[in-house]
């Protein structure tokens, strides 16, 4: 029993009602508090756990973790690498410095690289010892977001335009006829139009007669509307060593088991025969609803106006952030690009010297840069030099003594390889600048790639060579069964295309430089062009393709487009593509804004 007095202050205490109690909770579990207790509180010892007692020695003392930071390391960072690579790397060290060092655990890119790449893949090819993990899986996971799905809507685009061009044809060549007759002539189109696919879609089964009269409705835009249709399953990957298929729709798919799904396929036999029945009895149906269009590719493609009159052999973006392109063509021409301006960009200007009509007087074969220093090599056996500063003036010219096939720039210092076999070295800065000729192979040198310490150069005559550059001396010679066209070089990684369409990969490591594996990656021709780095890789061939995997051993494909010429060469910069093409085109694939 309280007397008065107990009573008035129990009365003055503030009372909490059940519901705002759990509103207190959660906030506290939110922010890894204490539960019950407020910053006006005055919590009993027992409560925190304290021991009062003085100690001899009273070190500072740091509260303990609680909340996401309380569960074991391993389980934080596993949490974490379902996060997205740019989240880990930008926005968990602005949350507080535990979190910020999950992005400095490597176990954790480890594991996220693994679950991208797959379980029967190695990852990376080269050697692991101070491998970018960060970049490499930012990279691989913005290369799937924007590439996944840019082949089927290249496919349905395509398969579109052909479809509205049969159609406009057929409009025209068909005269007037009687009922029967437009009977017999959507019938015959009908076939032609399964022909037709048949070739586009070369692994689905050609229609027969009964299938094509029970073919749905087609409908424009080149939709096919059969609800009941399995999707077409694309097995991109099987010549790469790649299990289960991939369909249409970006989802995989596994047959049913045994038993499974065969009472929903006879209540759709039904449902087909009540269909008919109420048709034949004359009774209106309504039509089904129209599918909603399929959202936009991250990756917008354009071509860019016509601007060379003959095949373009060589392309690269420069600049840094791939908005400037340059092309170099059989036209003997080196054009400049604004991919920033217009719809399709934009010709700068055609780079050309003083009473020159054209930028060389031979076939433009191969571009190289480094800041804003550009270099094309022609033919005609001469290096031009261009200040992109400058708006593309010329800046020198190097006579060689043979047709310049491949450029290589690194600062100041710019490698050419030769149809005379020779690597040659010069000093961009100086008035003599050739500095050094390298005869390391006995045929034509066809491709090159460098960095500081090595040169590496492959040749006609199915070598591989690296050099030096501080020793001054060949490092090593590799001898292969094909000669190489394209190579890249990024980090202690180099990829390679060669003649008969595969892909070869090298390690370079504190001097050791030996071949690792070659791969089948679905080229027929020669690989004209590779791009290489940390977590991505592209590849191209005269055989009209383009395709784009994750560089692990073997490399998964994650796209393929195809083109109407074969392609002569590529270039990467800061996701953005170009290709030149035989069709005297460039093409590029940029991220949308």
């Amino acid at each position: 029993m309280l007397d008065h007095r107990e009573t008035v202050e129990w009365m003055s205490v503030p009372q909490i009602t059940l519901e705002e109690e759990e509103k207190v909770r959660g906030r506290n579990a939110f922010l890894g508090e204490s539960p019950g207790l407020s910053s006006n509180d005055a919590p009993l010892p027992s409560q925190l756990g304290l021991n009062l007692a003085p100690p001899l020695n009273t070190p500072e003392t740091s509260p303990s973790p609680s909340g996401l930071l309380s569960l074991p390391w391993e389980m934080v960072a596993r949490i974490a690498s379902h996060l997205p690579a740019q989240c880990v790397i930008n926005v968990l060290p602005q949350v507080c410095r535990a979190l910020g060092e999950v992005g400095e655990d490597t176990s954790a890119w480890q594991l996220r690289a693994h679950r991208l790449t797959g379980p029967k893949t190695s990852f990376p090819v080269g050697p692991r010892d101070n491998f970018d993990w960060p970049t490499a899986c930012l990279e691989m996971e913005q290369l799937i977001e924007r590439w996944a799905r840019q082949e089927e809507w290249a496919a349905c685009q395509r398969v579109a335009q052909v479809q509205e061009a049969e159609g406009e044809q057929e409009i025209e060549e068909i005269p007037e006829q009687d009922g029967a007759d437009e009977e017999g002539e959507e019938a015959a189109g009908a076939v032609n139009g399964a022909a037709h696919e048949a070739v586009i879609e070369p692994d689905r089964p050609q229609a027969s007669q009964e299938d094509v009269e029970d073919r749905p409705v087609r409908h424009r835009e080149g939709e096919v509307r059969d609800d009941n249709a399995a999707p077409i399953i694309r097995d991109e990957g099987r010549e790469n060593g790649i299990a289960g298929g991939v369909a249409e729709d970006g989802q995989n798919y596994q047959n049913h088991p045994e038993g499974g799904g065969g009472d929903r396929r006879q209540d759709n036999d039904n449902l087909e025969d009540m269909m008919y029945e109420a048709a034949d009895e004359g009774a209106v149906t309504d039509p089904p609803p129209a599918r909603s269009p399929s959202p936009p590719p991250a990756l917008e493609h354009i071509t860019l106006p016509s601007g060379h009159i003959a095949d373009v052999n060589s392309v690269l973006l420069v600049g840094g952030e791939g908005a400037v392109c340059a092309s170099g063509s059989r036209d003997r021409n080196v054009n400049l690009w604004d991919l920033r301006r217009g719809p399709r960009g934009v010709l700068l200007r055609t780079l050309g010297g003083r009473g020159l009509y054209s930028t060389h007087r031979g076939w433009v074969w191969c571009l190289a840069a480094s800041g804003p220093l550009l270099a094309s090599g022609s033919f005609d056996s001469t290096v031009r030099l261009w200040d992109l500063e400058a708006g593309g003036a010329e800046r020198g010219l190097i006579r060689g003594r043979a047709a310049v096939l491949c450029l290589s720039c690194q600062a100041d210092t710019l490698l050419a390889g030769s149809h005379d076999q020779k690597v040659s070295i010069y000093d961009t800065r100086a008035a003599e600048p050739l500095v050094k000729s390298l005869r390391l192979h006995g045929d034509a040198v066809l491709c090159l790639a460098s960095d500081e310490q090595y040169i590496l150069s492959g040749s006609k005559d199915n070598t591989v060579a690296v050099f030096d550059r501080r020793a001054g001396r060949l490092l090593k010679k590799v001898q292969l069964k094909s000669y190489l066209l394209s190579m890249s070089y990024s980090g202690r990684e180099v990829w390679a295309g060669d003649n008969h369409g595969l892909v070869h990969t090298f390690s370079m490591n504190e001097g050791s430089f030996k071949s690792i594996a070659q791969f089948n990656v679905g080229h027929s021709s020669l690989v004209t062009g590779v791009h290489n780095s940390p977590g991505t890789l592209y590849t191209c061939s005269s055989d009209r393709t383009i395709k784009v995997h994750l560089p692990c051993a073997p490399p998964k494909t994650l796209c393929t487009l195809h083109h109407q010429a074969g392609v002569n060469g590529l270039s990467v910069e800061a996701g953005v593509l170009a290709i030149a093409s035989g069709d005297m085109n460039v093409e590029v694939w940029r991220p949308r804004q």
